[in-house]
């Protein structure tokens, strides 16, 4: 009997560890974000409308706050063409006009723009952040 009572407790432990482990799952998914030195985040409160501009590091908001992460890195954005007009840019998504970005293109999570795209006929694909990017590189605003 005694290996009986020693299953019953493993058992029990298991059970224990994994509801822990499910429990600091969904906590973190549900109020923790992480944003690396090279990102910055827009925050959005879907209660108040709130908009915040989060800088690197580890940050704990509600379920009801989320945050799309946008790299601030240059990246090079090209129009490409089968003759010899090949045109290319090094672009950068400029920090202090990000509300003014947040109005023209709404808030969403940048990085699924485009996603379903069935474009099989380029080379390279623009996708998310790079080809809003690359809109407003070769875009004209009067």
């Amino acid at each position: 009997m005694k290996w009986l009572s020693k299953t019953v407790l493993q058992g029990r432990t298991l059970k224990a560890c994994l509801i822990s482990m499910t429990t600091v799952i969904i906590f973190y998914v549900a109020f923790i974000t992480h944003i690396e030195p090279s990102e910055r985040g827009i925050a959005r409160n879907w209660i108040t409308g709130e908009l915040i501009l989060l800088d690197p590091g580890w940050h704990a908001y509600s379920p009801w706050t989320w945050v799309a992460i946008v790299d601030i890195r240059p990246i090079r954005v090209s129009v490409q063409s089968a003759g010899r007009g090949f045109s290319a840019k090094l672009v950068q998504f400029d920090l202090a006009g990000w509300r003014e970005f947040v109005q023209t293109e709404g808030w969403r999570y940048y990085w699924w723009s485009n996603r379903l795209s069935f474009n099989w006929g380029q080379a390279e694909e623009h996708r998310g952040m790079k080809d809003i990017l690359r809109g407003y590189a070769y875009g004209h605003k009067p």
